[in-house]
């Protein structure tokens, strides 16, 4: 019989750990369900991101707002989004607000976005109602269920974060199959009161559920020792860890984060710049509602999937190298995007639309990555800086896209949109872990 190991431990690294008791004994529930709370929370939240652009058309019809105005209500939103992340987390490292209150004041913000939407008295109030409140509610589910999610998993936190990061885009399938075929001028604001209540019903049910561990706190059935013993497999690892826990202030100062917030930023601004205009861009084909609903929800769903399944390939032949790849073939995506502005052609588009899916997978390998180079004790504050590139990536990708579609036209955006991807791509193979001197090999003698 196994002897567990004492509640307080600290490995040959130097990391404290707080072993126990069991998620049952602290919650009454398995551990699984602060996994499950955050997939629901974050699926429901998504839907305003990522269904927006196919709702354009009939936003501008409604309130005679030009389509580059109705873009910048998502460009906008987008850096609300990004930007709550990082006070949130300096909040929850600390202590001082506990998820509960943080994910219920997320669900009435994101609850008030789609009803501003439709019952704002002008442009500025869908501005502030959509925009800033339910963009900033948005970023506060966001970031709520992924740093519960690390809390709760810390021996598997990549993988488990990466599927809730896949909830976040494939929340938007079912409205944009079942609902957005049907929607009409004359429906629209029951649909919008609709959809706000039900994501508001959804989110604020999963969080009344939310808790936190114990600061640090490990799975009883894993001894830490093991694990942290584990990752550190020698040079030849695919993935090795941090070699020392960094503030956020010595990871700011580092190359190596800068670079992936330059990173994020492009492809973002690829990414969101093909989810807000691939509905219409579709439109321009002749294609139907229907049609461009389902081709919509295949390109979310394959964003999300992506997103779930890529840490698994990264694990066997590295984050950089698999960000590096997913960036090529989000380049890739954007050609075959403009190739079916030519040809015309739905199943030309049907395949652009898996890969620009395929694509969006950056995110959790990003996020990824700044827990492998930076470390686990401070890596909800270090990641909130570099996914604050995001809200820049929204302007770039959503609002300056916007303005220039009129003049440049979809096509030339698309490939300078590849261009942008591609360059990121390589930036990725030049990223290198902090604290480690890179092995050089020599054919020289040992004398």
């Amino acid at each position: 019989m196994t002897t567990p190991p004492p509640s307080e431990l600290r490995d040959c690294f130097g990391r404290d750990y707080h072993v126990g008791p069991a998620a049952e004994l602290l919650t009454g529930r398995s551990r699984t369900w602060q996994l499950l709370l955050p997939l629901a929370a974050m699926a429901a939240a998504g839907v305003l991101q990522y269904s927006f652009g196919a709702l354009v058309p009939a936003l501008s019809a409604l309130h005679g707002w030009s389509t580059t105005q109705t873009f910048w209500l998502l460009a906008l939103w987008i850096v609300a989004q990004a930007g709550v992340g990082l006070p949130v987390a300096y909040l929850r490292e600390r202590g001082v607000v506990g998820p509960v209150a943080l994910v219920l004041a997320g669900a009435a913000l994101c609850l008030t976005g789609p009803v501003a939407l439709g019952h704002a008295p002008s442009y500025l109030g869908a501005l502030l109602g959509f925009s800033l409140l339910g963009g900033a509610g948005a970023g506060l589910v966001y970031a709520v269920s992924a740093s519960t999610v690390a809390k709760w998993f810390p021996d598997r936190s990549a993988v488990r974060v990466s599927l809730a990061t896949g909830a976040f885009a494939c929340g938007a399938v079912p409205f944009l199959l079942f609902v957005f075929p049907s929607v009409t001028t004359a429906n629209l604001v029951p649909v919008l009161d609709g959809t706000g209540l039900a994501l508001g019903l959804v989110i604020a049910a999963a969080g009344l559920f939310f808790r936190d561990p114990p600061s640090n706190w490990w799975p009883p059935h894993v001894d830490p020792r093991d694990w942290a013993l584990s990752r550190r497999r020698g040079p030849g690892s695919a993935n090795l860890p941090a070699v020392r826990e960094y503030s956020p202030g010595e990871a700011v100062r580092d190359g190596a984060l800068p670079a992936l917030a330059v990173i994020l930023f492009c492809a973002s601004a690829v990414t969101l710049f093909t989810v807000a205009g691939f509905a219409t861009f579709a439109t321009g084909m002749a294609l139907s509602a229907p049609v461009i609903g389902a081709a919509t929800a295949l390109l979310v769903a394959a964003n999300g999937v992506a997103r779930a399944v890529v840490l698994r390939v990264s694990d066997r032949i590295g984050r950089a190298r698999t960000l590096a790849g997913a960036l090529t073939v989000l380049a890739l995506s954007q050609l075959a995007l403009a190739a079916s502005a030519t040809d015309r052609s739905l199943p030309l588009l049907l395949t652009a639309a898996v890969l620009a899916g395929a694509g969006g997978a950056c995110y959790p390998l990003v996020a990824s990555l700044v827990r492998e180079y930076f470390g686990d004790r401070r890596h909800g504050e270090i990641h909130a800086v570099v996914y604050s590139a995001k809200a820049f990536g929204g302007i770039a990708g959503v609002g300056l896209a916007a303005l220039a579609v009129p003049t440049s036209g979809y096509p030339v955006l698309f490939l300078l949109a590849g261009g942008l991807a591609l360059c990121s791509a390589l930036l990725c193979l030049r990223l290198r872990q902090p604290g480690r001197i890179p092995l050089v090999w020599t054919t020289q003698r040992v004398r």
